[in-house]
């Protein structure tokens, strides 16, 4: 059978409308590249920017520190995957208003005191792993401050104007709250300028409703590609990239954007090749983390260079996007299982068992714990307010010293009580385990946490 040549031609000209734009799309292909990597590259400043700019609207002013005096309950809602190990000290730093003391008490009690930049890299984390359990007072400086350190204290130099203090002290469960607050009363942030020993600014009470502006990520995910790029180009005038970074900032520089400039005027059609670059990249982030490829027995364990990301630029936007204000992994690391020992997604209205070796406990020097989150990332409702099981819980171990714990959603009978980690009735769940000052066997990869099992009816 012929093609008769109106066919012909009407074929000819659909190929053409579909393929023309693909042409021109890939005509501009090293646009779409570099808008991708510089995307990636700028995601942790720009979320930072927001999330501080969120914080000091909703929560506590700029260079004001806020201890958080309870853990969330499961009507939490601001944050995902929220923590129920530890109370929090927060402030949001702007370093370019002159230097802050930053003073920590002595304490026997665990607690990490972390400080990160603009692009979510730690510049210096304080507590009994890098400084002991000693008192210490700190002199907080940003990158262009000049001046003579007093004498009594240490300096802390931010490579960036904005910087971001998150503290965390170890809480043993609600009666614990007590002992920890008058920790945290010890732990202070002054200007400078109004320091006098024994005479330190207040700290700020977080608000009774919590926060009131959009969640950061989505604040992010809404800017148009120019928008993003414009913001990134005036931030990084203040929070300089390290020289590292220069082949990437070539990148963006083929852009049209650089440190402290107007975004260069894009064509039409390189705004569709921005557009194009910047969806691929979000959508390569969100898909991975969504199909995690290198998961150990239904597990996925940080990268150990979380918080010294170096050139690992996409490591870095992902750890902003699933886990922002992520430690260094000498500090904790919070493995997730999403699955179970099968490859299974993990699944409500069903039993499962971890089940620890004696001799295969999390090796830690400070502590470790398990949290039960739904699928959104919410801690489960339950009878007994139980959202989070470890070592500091009275756990019944078998007799040959080996653990067992137990993920249900109705309560288990007899002594199995104790080892009872509430799941949801229905729905995918996930497992949190949090691994306070991990021993070199876990940062090397030595020990691994052991599946989650599914049991039979």
């Amino acid at each position: 059978m012929k093609t008769s040549p109106l066919l012909r031609r009407t074929l000819l000209a659909l190929a053409l409308l579909v393929g023309l734009p693909a042409l021109l799309l890939f005509s501009q292909r090293e646009l779409i590249r570099n808008a991708a990597q510089g995307y990636l590259y700028g995601y942790p400043l720009v979320l930072t920017e927001i999330t501080r700019d969120n914080f000091s609207a909703d929560m506590a002013p700029i260079n004001r520190l806020m201890h958080v005096p309870r853990f969330p309950d499961a009507g939490f809602r601001e944050i995902v995957r929220p923590n129920v190990d530890t109370l929090y000290s927060v402030a949001w730093l702007d370093l370019e208003q002159g230097p802050l003391v930053f003073e920590l008490p002595a304490t026997e009690r665990y607690n990490v005191m972390q400080f990160l930049d603009a692009w979510t890299n730690v510049f210096a984390s304080l507590g009994p792993r890098t400084t002991g359990n000693i008192a210490g007072r700190y002199l907080l400086v940003g990158p262009r401050w000049q001046g003579e350190v007093p004498k009594g204290f240490s300096l802390l130099r931010s490579p960036t104007r904005m910087a971001w203090l998150l503290g965390r002290v170890q809480t043993n469960g609600p009666a614990d709250y007590d002992r920890v607050h008058a920790i945290q009363a010890g732990i202070s942030l002054t200007p400078l300028a109004q320091w006098r020993p024994g005479q330190v600014q207040a700290s700020v009470a977080p608000p009774a409703k919590g926060r009131k502006s959009v969640p950061p990520l989505f604040q992010v995910r809404a800017l148009d590609s120019r928008a993003f790029f414009q913001r990134l180009a005036a931030l990084m005038d203040d929070n300089p990239p390290p020289a590292a970074d220069a082949p990437v900032l070539g990148q963006l520089a083929a852009l049209g954007v650089e440190p402290g400039k107007p975004v260069a005027e894009w064509s039409w059609l390189q705004r569709q090749a921005v557009n194009l670059g910047v969806w691929l990249a979000e959508r390569g982030v969100r898909k991975a983390m969504a199909n995690p490829s290198n998961l150990q027995d239904g597990w996925r364990v940080p990268p150990m260079q979380v918080g010294r990301y170096g050139e690992d630029y996409g490591l870095r936007a992902a750890v902003a996007m699933a886990g922002f204000g992520a430690n260094l992994a000498e500090d904790a690391i919070y493995p997730n299982a999403v699955q179970d020992g099968r490859g299974e997604d993990l699944q409500g209205g069903k039993r499962y068992r971890m089940h620890f070796a004696a001799d295969a406990l999390p090796p830690v020097r400070a502590f470790w714990s398990l949290t039960v989150y739904d699928g959104d990332g919410f801690l489960v409702a339950n009878p007994l307010n139980r959202f989070a099981l470890g070592d500091r819980d009275a756990l019944a171990f078998n007799p040959d010293g080996s653990l067992d714990i137990l993920l249900q959603a109705e309560a288990p009978q007899g002594e199995g009580q104790a080892n009872w980690l509430p799941i949801p009735h229905e729905g995918v769940f996930s497992v949190t385990g949090r691994l306070y000052w991990p021993k070199a066997e876990i940062l090397d990869g030595r020990w691994r946490m052991p599946p989650v099992q599914m049991q039979a009816d």
